[in-house]
C-alpha cells in the first residue's frame, strides 16, 4: 500500500513537470506518451523512495498530498522553462532591432504564430538540451528533488519566493547579454543615420536606415550565433542545480 501512495505522488510530481517543462508541454507532444513517460519515470523512482512515505490519515489527506505534489511538479517545471524564456526574450530584442517583428511563421511546437527568430530561439534551445545530454541530468536533478523535498513536505516560505524572482530576473539579464551585440550595431546604425539627416535635412532617414538595419542585424545575428549559442548551453547547465536549488528552498524544516 505504501509503494502504490508513493508511485501515484511521484506520478502527480512527474506528470506536473512534464506539463509545463518546454518540448514535453508542447501541443505537438502527445499526451498519451507525456503520460507514459511520467508513469515510467515513477516506476524507476518509486522503488527507492518506499521508505520515506508515510500514508495519509485519510481521503482528504491523499488528496492534499496529491495537490501539494502538483505544486511541486508545476514550479519544478516552471523553473525549467525560464530558460526558455530567455531564449524568446533574446529573439524578441533581435527581431524589434532588425525589424522583423512584423514577419510571423507557424511554430510546430506550441502550434501558434511566432517570430522567426522566436522560432529559431525555441529551436536552438531544445537542440542543445539533447544534444548536452541534459536530459538524463534533469531526470537525475528529479530525483534528487526527493531527498530534498520528500513527500508531504513541501510548503512555501521568503526564500523560496527570493529564490524563483532571482530566476525571473536572470531571465532578462540573459536575453539581453545574447541580444547585446545586435543591439549594439543598431545603435550604432541609428546614430550615423541621425548625423546625416543632420548633414543632409532632405533624407528620409527611417526610410534610408530600414534596409541597412535588417543587412545589419542579419550579419551581425549569424556572425555571432556561436556566441550565442555557448551561452545557451551555459545557462543551460546550469537548469539541474537551479532545480535541485528551487526543491530545497521548498522543504519544510
Amino acid at each position: 500500500m505504501h509503494e502504490i501512495y508513493t508511485g501515484a505522488m511521484v506520478f502527480a510530481r512527474c506528470s506536473a513537470l512534464l506539463l509545463t517543462f518546454p518540448i514535453f508541454a508542447s501541443p505537438q507532444f502527445p499526451a498519451r506518451l507525456r503520460i507514459s513517460l511520467a508513469l515510467f519515470v515513477a516506476v524507476l523512482i518509486t522503488p527507492g523512495l518506499a521508505s520515506q512515505a508515510t500514508l495519509g490519515l485519510g481521503f482528504w489527506d491523499l488528496v492534499a498530498d496529491l495537490l501539494r505534489e502538483v505544486a511541486v511538479g508545476l514550479l519544478l517545471g516552471f523553473v525549467g522553462r525560464l530558460t526558455f524564456n530567455a531564449l524568446e526574450f533574446f529573439a524578441g530584442i533581435v527581431g524589434m532591432e532588425v525589424g522583423v517583428n512584423m514577419a510571423f511563421i507557424f511554430n510546430p511546437l506550441s502550434e501558434s504564430r511566432t517570430e522567426v527568430f522566436g522560432t529559431l530561439a525555441y529551436l536552438l534551445g531544445a537542440m542543445l538540451l539533447f544534444t548536452l545530454d541534459l536530459h538524463h541530468w534533469m531526470l537525475g536533478a528529479f530525483q534528487r528533488s526527493y531527498a530534498l523535498v520528500p513527500i508531504h513536505r513541501a510548503g512555501i516560505s521568503m526564500p523560496l519566493y527570493h529564490g524563483v524572482m532571482s530566476r525571473v530576473s536572470e531571465v532578462f539579464q540573459a536575453g539581453f547579454i545574447m541580444a547585446a551585440p545586435v543591439v549594439a550595431i543598431s545603435f550604432l546604425i541609428s546614430v550615423t543615420f541621425a548625423m546625416l539627416s543632420r548633414a543632409v535635412p532632405s533624407m528620409n532617414v527611417f526610410a534610408e536606415s530600414f534596409g541597412f538595419r535588417i543587412l545589419a542585424g542579419l550579419m551581425v545575428t549569424g556572425f555571432t550565433l556561436n556566441l550565442t549559442a555557448q551561452h545557451a548551453a551555459n545557462y543551460l547547465r546550469r537548469l539541474p542545480d537551479d532545480l535541485a536549488r528551487v526543491a530545497k528552498m521548498m522543504a519544510l524544516t
